[in-house]
């Protein structure tokens, strides 16, 4: 008796599995399978082991990922001992014996605060990836000293703590584009175009019979930083200056 309910239910279990089949539409087939394809695509990403620039798709997912010092670049962000960095500069030195060795320049994302440190070039780091967002910049907040910007397709704003900047900060004008490197929608570094247009302030008068061959003379921009330039130009111009080194390019 056991086992005549035995095969009743094995074949009411097959009858219902080919009416389950025989209802699904075949645009419903072709989902489900697409569905399939998609969870494959994304385990094989994460179990094949690979490098992390296998897949651009990995490399915009993955939050951290393990590099040693001598891969170390400027801009790079890390975490180190429990606190996140950006590396402010990165320079390669051979010292005799002791090997290869890594003297860079770390900023404190949260205090802004900087440090000189040496790494071996074997020194095993982790490297934060961040998300870009191109912001312009609106004012900054006479209490707080923060940097408001603005998405420009949503026209949300985002207050940025100034020491984001660096020195630089000095160069924000209205409208201005800037970038903004966020973790977890968290601001970690903030900066201005490689060239801005600045207008000088103040400057000695030109020499009767100066050019462009004549020694460069020292004036003061509309944003208070004094620049080197050629002794031809005189308050009231326009000039480009190149923002990573304070230095004079050329007139506007």
């Amino acid at each position: 008796m056991r086992l005549l309910h035995t095969k009743r239910l094995s074949a009411a279990l097959r009858s219902y599995a080919a009416t389950a089949a025989s209802a699904v539409t075949p645009r419903n087939r072709q989902n489900f399978t697409t569905c399939i394809h998609r969870i494959k695509f994304q385990s094989s990403v994460h179990a094949s082991g690979g490098g992390l620039l296998d897949s651009p798709w990995s490399a915009t997912q993955l939050r951290h990922a393990r590099f040693t010092g001598a891969d170390v670049r400027r801009g790079n962000v890390i975490q180190r001992r429990g606190k996140i960095y950006e590396v402010i500069k990165a320079h390669h030195t051979t010292q005799g014996r002791g090997g290869a060795i890594i003297q860079v320049e770390l900023r404190d994302v949260d205090s802004g605060s900087k440090v000189n440190e040496r790494l071996r070039t074997d020194e095993t780091l982790e490297k934060i990836f961040v998300q870009e967002k191109s912001l312009t910049y609106l004012y900054t907040d006479d209490e707080t000293g923060n940097i408001v910007l603005m998405e420009p397709d949503t026209y949300s704003q985002l207050e940025v703590p100034r020491h984001l900047f660096g020195e630089s900060h000095v160069y924000l004008q209205d409208d201005m584009e800037v970038t903004v490197q966020l973790y977890d929608e968290r601001p970690l570094s903030a900066s201005i175009p490689h060239r801005v247009t600045c207008t000088v302030a103040e400057a000695a008068e030109a020499l009767k019979g100066s050019s462009k061959t004549t020694p460069n003379k020292r004036v003061l921009l509309d944003n208070g930083l004094a620049v080197q330039v050629p002794a031809h130009i005189v308050a009231g111009d326009k000039i480009i200056i190149n923002t990573t080194d304070n230095t004079y390019a050329s007139r506007a």
